[in-house]
């Protein structure tokens, strides 16, 4: 979230300004015969995180796009996610990374507006998506219930327009309306074309701030602390099901084979006297109709005391359909709370890039000059905000198994070499573009 778009560029200037508020020009670079080992090592780790954000979330997009299994609603959020860190690194990183190592803008006063705002824009693009998969996430397993009433294709389509449509009250309209900033900055954005510092007032930063940052993540954090309450009752509650379900089945059989004891007339007595003259007469030796009946039922076969055996099989069939409904609803469970752990990883991985730089943000925006920051500092909290729009796609190839496999398979078919991967995907869980 980069409300702070060029503050290093501008630091300086930004935090040493006169004590009558104009910003001096900041002084010019001492000439120097060639590029320094830092300037090629900024340059190499600029590069690496503006090309992992485009070309992983360029993944993300297209494997979506590609394979059946991971068009759910979620994913609806999390490709318009891909989308604004994309832009994030296009509209906002390169124009940064050209200040940085030229230290100085080359693109004028409007551009350098249109900078500002795409920057503020996109990033704040990106945490409101956040906002809203932790919301979907909450109805998905908090009250699965009513999540396919309240998360209908229609309602998802509403929460996407106002994440791409709010953000630009923050951006666009204060910035090139210069509600943002002060009046003697003003005149020195004027005086000086060639810097493109970024210095709010105020009551911009304090409300630019929470709207970008401080209130989706006290929504977040409120969000994914419900969905762990509820993972770990419904995990006891699973647990105790399934222990449940089994004492039961074999209390049941018990009860079953004791209400059906043996047939008696398939049996001898040893200690019956008159078993000793049973009749040998073929048509005694032959089944009689309860034997018969008791035999089909299977209680009791051809003399052999197998009574019981159908409370058995029947016992048994009970326990497989109840433990095959068991784990089928096992199965959703841990699908459920695996992408809710995959989006939860995201949202810590986002406080953790992008708490540094709005604490220091706020702090010296309120403590004003008082709070000098060197510039390698503020350059550092910038670039590790940066990061995070690299950091999701690695995030869902790590922890995300199908996302991993989607990966994995698009990246094989983009390689010249290998196009004849694609006929190796199952048909019924990808869709060609």
């Amino acid at each position: 979230m980069a409300l702070l778009n060029v503050l290093v560029r501008g630091s300086a200037g930004a935090r040493g300004g006169a004590r009558g508020g104009v910003l001096p020009p900041s002084p010019a670079p001492h000439p120097s015969h060639g590029p320094t080992a830092l300037h090629v090592l900024k340059a190499f780790v600029f590069m690496l995180i503006i090309v992992g954000a485009v070309l992983g979330n360029a993944l993300v997009i297209v494997s979506v796009r590609r394979h059946r299994k991971l068009r759910v609603i979620t994913n609806y959020y999390v490709v318009s996610l891909a989308v604004a860190d994309m832009l994030v690194a296009l509209c906002a990183m390169t124009f940064n990374a050209s200040a940085e190592l030229t230290g100085g803008w080359q693109f004028g006063p409007i551009a350098c507006d249109a900078f500002n705002s795409l920057d503020v824009y996109f990033s704040s693009a990106s945490i409101l998506h956040l906002c809203c998969i932790s919301v979907d996430r909450y109805y998905a397993i908090v009250r699965p219930l009513e999540y396919p009433l309240a998360m209908t294709p229609r309602t998802v389509a509403f929460m996407l327009a106002n994440v791409w449509l709010w953000p630009a009250m923050i951006s666009f309209v204060p910035i090139f309306m210069g509600w943002y900033t002060t009046e003697q900055h003003r005149a020195f954005r004027r005086a000086h074309p060639d810097q493109c510092p970024f210095k709010p007032n105020l009551p911009y930063a304090l409300l630019s701030s929470s709207v970008s940052f401080w209130v989706p993540s006290i929504v977040m954090l409120s969000m994914y602390c419900r969905i762990f309450r509820e993972a770990i009752r419904q995990r006891e509650a699973l647990a105790r099901t399934s222990s449940n379900l089994l004492l039961n089945s074999v209390h049941r059989h018990r009860s079953q084979r004791q209400y059906y004891p043996p047939d008696l007339h398939d049996q001898t007595d040893p200690l019956d006297p008159a078993g000793a003259s049973e009749p040998t007469d073929m048509t005694e030796l032959s089944p009689s109709p309860r034997r018969s009946e008791a035999g089909s039922s299977g209680y009791c076969s051809g003399g052999i005391p197998s009574c019981g055996s159908a409370v058995n099989a029947k016992a048994a069939t009970e326990l497989n359909t109840q433990g095959a409904s068991l784990r089928a609803a096992g199965k959703a469970w841990r699908a459920e709370h695996k992408a809710a752990r995959t989006l939860g990883i995201i949202v810590g991985a986002f406080l953790l890039c992008w708490l540094p730089f709005f604490l220091w943000y706020v702090i010296t925006t309120v403590c004003g000059e008082r709070c000098a920051t060197p510039d390698a500092v503020v350059g550092a909290l910038f670039w590790v905000g940066y990061f995070n729009s690299a950091l999701n796609p690695l995030i869902y190839a790590y922890f995300n198994r199908d996302f991993r496999d989607a990966f994995k398979n698009t990246l094989l078919c983009a390689l010249p070499c290998c196009f004849r991967c694609c006929s190796w995907k199952d048909s019924a869980n990808t869709h060609y573009v």
